[in-house]
């Protein structure tokens, strides 16, 4: 099963990639495979490109950080209702940190936006990275989705398993 998809571009920056909504449809569908989790038929997940002072306010308002991020994930169901839930949850990219990481990084554009998506849509399946162990899982998680699509390793070269991430 595969999730319907709905793309919502609220900035204008994001005119720089092309085809968002095919990007975005096959990053979900690269990290659903890779997760393996079961969701209800035709259940729907939102993705929303925005730029920096919208995902500052979305930071702000439901975690309390007042400063940008790259993206935000709003699960909609317990992992453990997945199977016959209606809404699995929204997803907010924006578009300036995700740009700047990308060239800091220097990574293709279009590589760490699938990147964001895998991430935010594993948050959506109740993957999380509060602890080393989760952290080992969702990565591992994140790396097979992206080589389902092509992309590079995105934690090649960052600090060992095992070792404190932050």
């Amino acid at each position: 099963m595969t999730p319907d998809v709905d793309v919502m571009i609220e900035a204008e920056s994001w005119s720089a990639l092309a085809d968002l909504e095919s990007l975005s449809r096959r990053a979900i569908d690269a990290a659903l495979a890779q997760a393996r989790t079961a969701i209800a038929p035709h259940a729907e997940v939102s993705i929303m490109f925005c730029d920096d002072a919208r995902i500052r306010e979305l930071n702000q308002q439901w975690r309390g950080l007042d400063k940008p991020t790259n993206v935000l994930s709003f699960p909609a169901a317990q992992p453990s209702a997945l199977a016959t839930a209606p809404l699995l949850g929204d997803i907010v990219v924006a578009f300036e940190t995700v740009e700047r990481e990308s060239r800091d990084e220097d990574k293709p554009l279009q590589d760490h936006v699938s990147h964001m998506i895998v991430h935010g849509f594993l948050h959506l399946l109740g993957y999380d990275h509060e602890t080393d162990a989760d952290a080992d899982v969702m990565e591992t998680a994140e790396r097979g989705a992206l080589a389902r699509l092509g992309v590079a390793d995105p934690y090649a070269g960052t600090v060992p398993s095992g070792e404190t991430r932050r």
